[in-house]
């Protein structure tokens, strides 16, 4: 089981489908991180992730490497990075694209209440 307070890279798509699945059992909210290593607005918002994830140990942080799980960034229509896809039970509920740290804290805020 994955550790509270951090963001969990999934380097297979086994163990991204693993930790998804887990999530819709836990009914958290999950909130992925599609980066990229050569995406200079992704390196900036990366230790702002680490920090929220370390506030908010009732959400579920995840980090895609679109280059590393080429499948799941098609199968989620990725297009820009960082994009951010906000899960609860299964269902997208939000997204976020950009590295716009002032509405991705609304929107965990906002979910992670709900």
């Amino acid at each position: 089981m994955a550790e509270e307070g951090q963001v969990i890279a999934c380097h297979t798509v086994d163990s991204w489908k693993e930790q998804l699945e887990s999530a819709n059992t836990s009914k958290k909210l999950v909130v992925v991180d599609f980066t990229a290593s050569w995406c200079g607005p992704c390196r900036f918002i990366a230790p702002i992730l680490t920090e929220l994830a370390k506030k908010l140990p009732n959400v579920l942080f995840l980090k895609v490497d679109v280059d590393e799980l080429k499948s799941v960034a098609e199968d989620w229509a990725i297009e820009a990075m960082p994009t951010f896809i906000f899960l609860k039970e299964g269902s997208i509920i939000d997204k976020v694209v950009g590295a716009r740290k002032d509405e991705l804290q609304q929107k965990i805020a906002l979910h992670s209440a709900a």
